[in-house]
């Protein structure tokens, strides 16, 4: 199983309203490509700064393929809709891992 892990700080002025177009909006677009199972929202509790709010959130999926797939065939879409909705007031990280059993 692996973890595409998006992290991501947000301007304090926009938190509600862009955790509300996550998860009503972003989360499932991206679990409607077909290429993710399910997500995870978590909110970073620890080392918080005045510039904003960190989240993370992750996909699994079971095929590396499809998280391949996801990056060239949506994710320069998926990015782009989030530059057009929240401009700079979001910064975002992404990483791939993988779990260990």
């Amino acid at each position: 199983m692996y973890i595409y892990n998006v992290t991501v700080k947000v301007d304090h002025t926009i938190v509600k309203d862009w955790v509300q177009w996550l998860k009503e909006e972003h989360i499932p677009a991206v679990i409607g490509t077909g290429c993710f199972s399910n997500a995870t929202v978590l909110e970073l509790l620890e080392n918080v700064d005045e510039e904003g709010a960190t989240f993370a959130v992750q996909y699994k999926t079971a095929r590396l393929e499809d998280y391949k797939r996801y990056l060239a065939e949506f994710a320069p879409e998926m990015r782009q809709k989030g530059l057009d909705k929240w401009g700079d007031r979001f910064i975002a990280f992404r990483t791939l891992m993988k779990i260990v059993d």
